[in-house]
């Protein structure tokens, strides 16, 4: 049976080469020809099946989780993929697993944090999954104040071995993705105790479950934290708990990159530079960042897909009703995060360059940037993150009651999803962090220091202080200059006014949790100042492919005037423009939402995501929606009979009871 378009009028309004496009969200050609063939080679298998999974009981869900991740690694190793193909295929099975922290987390530890030998002894037995690792860092009691932790790795010179002990209830590991049921080894973080005398938190390699029967070693207790919010979603995943009693390991298992123990006890610093470490730290966050861009661009991609689709209202003369995408109040919400998944793309590809040109020169002891790299990759993380949940749910809301459903593919991808904005560091912690850079950058000026990357607007202060936006017509915030100097003079003038207000207090701490609010959102201004001028500096580029510039100069455009119609009463309480200028902003964002509208549809195909990745019917490629929608339904388990279970116990009876009138 030939297969309907339903949307293939859309996609005949597009005004530029959306082939083109598709290379241009991969990154390249080359990586656009193996994501494409990747997705389809995990769509085409039936063995990755997801559409049953919201309905599967937690230890059927699990069981099948596993199952589909040693298939996947069955695959690769069949198939011989690179670890660029591999990375691929994990992520298009879409499903959490202890894959992910095995090869995000275990071995990124291993090779940023071990030695040379270390990563002889383990990373062989790691690459070939011979032992299954985790990242056991956060406990019951402390998350984010890494520094808090309690589990202890006391130093016995004697044995020549460590002793790794769980003194409390809350110094518990607890979240930890594959330590629950599956990891048989750990990288966990423990207080360092040598002769008495306490190092802070290091990291030590230790073997959780014996590698014949799995059962957890002596002195370990290991289980599963239990169910999570929403159902499938990160339930496929075992987040657990672990206690140690007491438990030896040897010396030589400890981290030791940048510190070591000797044989004799004695506690020392290696030749590595200690901030060697803040490298592992750029690749994860910029990978969340990059995860942030798949995950919201999945959402905006079903909600566009059904607003097309879908019709309500306005039929003239008994023909059809107005597609709900040509609603402005649907435009208003939708098009702002479709052009949001964009700017993270790109900003995510510039977050890939700058971890390489990090780790370039931490390699040669310049260590310069690195207060500058860690304030922006918490704040993109922060924020990114934090953007993305909220425009997931809010397209949930832009399906209607349909995206309630299940089989919307929405309510998962959220549940899935949101666990983002705490793990990895809590958004509002990394703005506080971002803040303290930020102030100390202000407490800095005019003493000969010149600001650098994504802070050099701060050098040119005086000038940001002073000068007011000259807009004078709608068209004026289309030009790139303009929009830059009003997002440098807002967050500028936001981290002077916090820097001024901090100097108040005689105590700088008591001033920093007093003002905590207010930093929060001059880190904010700053990292979504960084976002729009890496989406200027990619308009800057040779970009191929018809019309495809245009396009993405008006994602731009929707984007930042978006942001500025958001926060004008930032803009407009430091002056940075005028009333008349916000209000002028407005209007060109209402007239760029009737541009983006023909070329809506094509911009979401320019993701590429099969319908399988997707999971979703409102999100179908050919529009199909409410025939597949009917049939899912009936594909549920209470619909395999008429009459439910529990009728004759509890129904059967209240419609047969002998009714007697109430007294009142």
């Amino acid at each position: 049976m030939e297969r309907v378009d339903y949307l293939s009028d859309e996609r005949k309004r597009a005004q530029f080469d959306v082939d083109a496009m598709k290379y241009v969200w991969a990154g390249s050609r080359h990586a656009f020809e193996v994501s494409d063939r990747i997705s389809k080679l995990v769509a085409s298998d039936p063995a990755f099946r997801k559409d049953d999974r919201t309905m599967l009981p937690r230890k059927e869900l699990f069981k099948n989780t596993i199952r589909k991740a040693t298939y996947a690694w069955k695959r690769i190793i069949e198939l011989r993929l690179s670890e660029e193909e591999a990375a691929k295929l994990r992520f298009y099975v879409d499903e959490p697993a202890f894959t992910d922290l095995h090869w995000g987390m275990f071995i990124p530890a291993i090779k940023g944090q071990g030695t040379d030998e270390q990563h002889q002894k383990w990373l062989p037995f790691a690459y070939k999954m011979q032992i299954i690792g985790c990242y056991a860092q956060t406990e019951l009691g402390h998350g984010s104040n890494v520094q808090g932790l309690e589990t202890t790795a006391t130093f016995n010179p004697k044995t020549d071995e460590f002793i790794l002990h769980s003194p409390t209830l809350t110094s518990s590991k607890w979240w930890p993705g594959g330590l629950g049921k599956v990891s048989t080894h750990a990288v966990v973080y423990a207080r360092l105790i040598t002769d008495g005398k306490d190092h802070g938190v290091h990291g030590f390699i230790v073997q959780l479950r014996n590698l014949e029967d799995h059962t957890p070693l002596p002195g370990i207790t290991l289980g599963d934290i239990g169910t999570k919010f929403g159902n499938g979603a990160y339930n496929t995943m075992d987040n657990g708990v672990l206690r140690f009693d007491h438990v030896r390991i040897p010396r030589d298992q400890m981290l030791m990159r940048v510190s070591q123990v000797t044989r004799e006890g004695k506690y020392k610093q290696s030749d590595v530079p200690r901030q060697l470490v803040y490298g592992t730290m750029v690749y994860v966050r910029q990978t969340i960042v990059a995860d942030a861009s798949c995950a919201l661009s999945r959402a905006v991609c079903i909600a566009t897909r059904y607003s097309a689709v879908r019709r309500q209202f306005g039929s003239q003369n008994g023909g059809p009703e107005n597609q709900v995408i040509n609603y402005k109040t649907q435009q208003s919400r939708l098009f702002p995060l479709l052009a949001s998944a964009y700017a993270f793309r790109f900003v995510g590809e510039w977050l890939k360059w700058l971890y390489t040109d990090v780790t370039q020169k931490l390699q040669a002891n310049d260590f310069s940037t690195l207060p500058e790299v860690h304030a922006c990759t918490a704040g993109l993380k922060s924020l990114t993150t934090s953007v993305t949940a909220d425009g997931i749910e809010e397209c949930r809301k832009l399906c209607g009651g349909h995206g309630y459903l299940c089989s919307s593919g929405l309510p998962e991808l959220f549940t899935v999803y949101v666990p983002a904005c705490t793990y990895e560091g809590d958004n509002i912690v990394l703005l506080l962090q971002v803040a303290r850079f930020l102030m100390k950058t202000a407490s800095q000026l005019g003493t000969g220091r010149q600001p650098v990357g994504t802070i050099a607007y701060m050098g040119r202060i005086e000038r940001l202080m002073q000068c007011c936006s000259d807009v004078q017509n709608a068209e004026d915030w289309l030009k790139p200059s303009v929009v830059l100097e009003a997002f440098e003079a807002r967050a500028a003038r936001m981290s002077v006014a916090c820097a001024r207000n901090l100097s108040k207090f005689a105590n700088p701490e008591e001033g920093f949790a007093e003002l905590s609010a207010d930093l929060v959102e001059a880190a904010i201004a700053h990292c979504q100042l960084i976002v729009v001028s890496k989406f200027i500096e990619k308009l800057q580029q040779d970009i191929p492919g018809k019309g495809v510039k245009k396009q993405l100069e008006m994602l731009c455009s929707v984007y930042y005037l978006f942001l500025l119609h958001k926060h004008q009463g930032d803009f407009i309480a430091t002056s940075c423009i005028t009333p008349k200028q916000a209000s002028l902003a407005n209007d060109q964002l209402r007239a760029l939402y009737s541009q983006v509208r023909p070329n809506a549809i094509a911009l979401v195909d320019a993701f590429n995501y099969t319908d399988h990745f997707l999971g979703s019917i409102l999100g179908r490629y050919d529009g199909n929606v409410y025939p597949k929608l009917y049939e899912a339904a009936w594909k549920d388990p209470l619909n395999e009979s008429d009459i439910p279970d529990g009728y004759h116990k509890y129904i059967r009876p209240l419609l047969k009871q002998q009714l007697r009138a109430a007294r009142l």
